[in-house]
């Protein structure tokens, strides 16, 4: 069985008085159920056949609504990942038949990306299985400690992406 959070803080308390362990128990359980919560959609996307990288492009490309096309640029942005790796992405779902890639005729040097019915049909039945499975998780929480939870968690994260600015 792990040290509870609190144990820990309490320790360093005893052996550092005067250290700030403030932090100890809020952010000791946000490591932990991250990578509890990494390892089961780890094992979920597997189990669906798919991987994380794969299935956030598609998601991006389905979530944009019909036609399900997006320019390289913009699918950059709406991931949060380098144009390096949107490139890497889209090359890789389009070997495996997932997107298209054309000249977008908006854009002059522009890339559009398209979700393609094998790739639809993926994205649909991957991210079923995703989202039902943190459904589950969320099984240990009332609606009501979601309400609570919810803005708390927003509000922690846009302060801790202001400061790694």
């Amino acid at each position: 069985m792990s040290t509870t959070a609190a144990e820990i803080a309490e320790a360093w308390r005893r052996e550092r008085p005067g250290t700030p362990v403030d932090s100890i128990e809020v952010f000791t359980p946000i490591v932990r159920l991250a990578k509890m919560l990494g390892d089961d959609r780890a094992r979920v996307l597997r189990a669906a056949g798919i991987d994380r990288a794969t299935l956030d492009l598609l998601s991006v490309l389905r979530r944009s609504g019909a036609p399900y096309t997006l320019t390289t640029r913009q699918l950059t942005e709406r991931t949060l990942v380098t144009a390096g790796a949107i490139s890497q992405r889209v090359a890789r779902a389009e070997r495996e038949g997932l997107v298209t890639r054309a000249p977008d005729p908006v854009g002059r040097k522009a890339v559009a990306v398209a979700l393609t019915d094998a790739g639809h049909a993926v994205v649909e039945r991957s991210v079923d299985a995703v989202l039902g499975r943190d459904s589950e998780l969320l099984g240990g929480l009332s609606a009501e400690e979601r309400e609570v939870l919810i803005p708390l968690l927003g509000k922690l994260e846009a302060f801790v992406r202001a400061q790694s600015l």
